[in-house]
């Protein structure tokens, strides 16, 4: 039976599909994945009753090219200069032209909305003008509604976007660059000052509610639904930082404001779920949850590690790192009689994925040049196989010079270090790299007090069948190997291999 006639023969109808899509949560930040300082009872019962990955990676460490290969099913080295995240005056990353998952469902006769965080930028000009309809953005690739925060919560404008317009806004109350916003100052919410003005739209936007605010505009758009198949795309801001759960969950958990914002995000999740099965579609929705990267060490996760919380797990480094902490994620599929109850499987998986496995969902085939590096993971998704569907996997750090290669149990990584951010200064926002590692207690022998040894090799490669920690550094070991895995990244770069469709 092939991988596609399966779903055929065994789906007698489209499902509803639920992609959440959790900001910076950790590869450690849940019970089900190991965390004892936080309490994650809603995703745990999601990972008790569907399958759990413990191999699945997003495409990129960093925010927005992570959401660019997740949409489109894209590396984003093929969009040149993503790399690193957009802010307020960036237009839209997205080519129109492109296939996104909502497009492709849509002509599948889905009903679709992104709900949460965008950040993926607006219109086609820069600066964007806040004063004027946002377009194109999520309407134009594919969502029939979107209604969230417009960038990140720790970056302006504070306000909600839904459609194409700015709530709240006025003529006679414009945005005005460059003038101070009348929006609370929080701990780790950033660049206050860069854009202003459009006072009534600010006003709306309140710190510690956007998580439930966020929450109910899904759950009543989810309850809108009433005939055609339905794919919510909810990118919550939950746990991006500034951290800032409602009152109801602060002390919650062992591990500070951070650990609170986490139990906000499940009790989100629990909201969703709740919501299907008093809508009676339970039966019938697949709901993925996931992360758009590894678990960030800003100063709150810096906080909450010193409370004994692993954000990432046993794995090395955090967010925009190579290393594996920067870019495997928490990753799960839930389908109530479609997918067997408390599997954990090991399948190397991808958020890039996602294209061609709702593709393969409902039947479609994707067009020449669309989602080149995407495949089709529904079997693996719904544990039809164990095999190994997928080879390799290239994962971009927010450095260009560290980008990565996973190929079965190797990864190589092109130079020395995370490839992420990298001050020393303990405390900061920007505190990453070696010195970082050497604050969480965490141990490479590439590293030696905070620093890159002098003696490093130039490269990095770990056995991670081995060495799941990247404790040891084995570049000088296996020549052969190193040698295999630059010639196929240099492929990457050069863009020859970018020509191949994986499907």
């Amino acid at each position: 039976m092939s991988q596609l006639s399966f779903a055929f023969q065994e789906i007698q109808e489209f499902p509803n599909i639920v992609l959440i899509n959790a900001d910076d949560l950790g590869y450690g930040d849940l019970s089900c994945f190991g965390a004892t300082k936080l309490n994650t009872p809603n995703i745990d019962k999601l990972a008790e009753e569907g399958r759990m990955f413990t191999d699945a990676h997003a495409a990129s460490a960093v925010c927005t090219p992570s959401r660019y290969a997740l949409l489109t099913g894209e590396y984003p080295v093929r969009h040149g200069n993503l790399n690193s995240p957009v802010f307020l005056k960036n237009k839209l990353v997205i080519d129109t032209q492109k296939e996104t998952i909502a497009s492709l469902l849509k002509k599948a006769g889905y009903a679709t909305a992104c709900i949460g965080k965008w950040h993926l930028g607006f219109g086609t000009t820069e600066p964007v003008d806040w004063n004027k309809p946002l377009a194109p953005g999520p309407n134009e690739l594919g969502f029939d509604y979107y209604y969230g925060v417009p960038v990140v919560n720790s970056h302006p404008p504070f306000v909600y976007v839904e459609n194409h317009d700015v709530v709240g806004f006025t003529e006679d109350d414009p945005f005005v660059y460059g003038q101070k916003a009348k929006t609370k100052k929080v701990f780790e919410k950033m660049h206050l000052g860069a854009i202003g003005g459009a006072d009534k739209a600010h006003e709306l936007y309140v710190d510690n509610q956007v998580g439930t605010h966020l929450k109910d505009k899904a759950v009543s758009w989810m309850k809108s639904q009433k005939e055609n198949p339905f794919f919510m795309y909810f990118a919550t801001t939950n746990i991006h930082h500034p951290f800032t759960p409602a009152p109801q969950f602060i002390g919650t958990s062992e591990s500070g404001l951070y650990g609170d914002y986490v139990h906000e995000l499940d009790w989100i999740v629990g909201e969703v779920m709740q919501t299907l099965e008093e809508m009676g579609v339970a039966e019938n929705t697949l709901v993925i949850f996931t992360s758009d990267n590894g678990g960030m060490f800003n100063a709150t996760g810096q906080e909450a590690w010193k409370d004994g919380h692993r954000l990432n797990g046993d794995l090395l480094g955090f967010k925009f790192d190579a290393w594996e902490g920067g870019h495997r994620i928490p990753f799960i599929t839930h389908w109530p009689n479609k997918i067997k109850a408390s599997e954990v499987s090991n399948q190397l998986i991808c958020n890039v994925d996602m294209l061609a496995s709702f593709s393969a969902l409902t039947g479609q085939e994707l067009e020449e040049g669309q989602g080149k590096d995407s495949k089709n993971m529904l079997p693996a998704i719904m544990g039809r196989t164990n095999k190994q569907l997928r080879n390799e996997v290239l994962l971009a750090p927010q450095k260009k010079s560290h980008l990565a290669l996973r190929k079965g149990k190797w990864l190589y990584i092109g130079g020395q270090g995370g490839g992420g951010f990298s001050s020393s200064k303990q405390g900061t926002h920007g505190f990453g790299g070696p010195a970082a590692i050497t604050f969480a207690g965490e141990i490479n022998s590439d590293i030696e007090n905070g620093k890159i040894k002098r003696d490093a090799p130039v490269g990095q490669l770990y056995n991670l069948e081995e060495d799941i920690s990247q404790t040891h550094n084995l570049y000088n070991q296996y020549p052969e190997v190193v040698k295999q895995m630059q010639n196929s990244l240099d492929t990457y770069k050069s863009g020859k291999k970018l020509t191949i469709n994986t499907k």
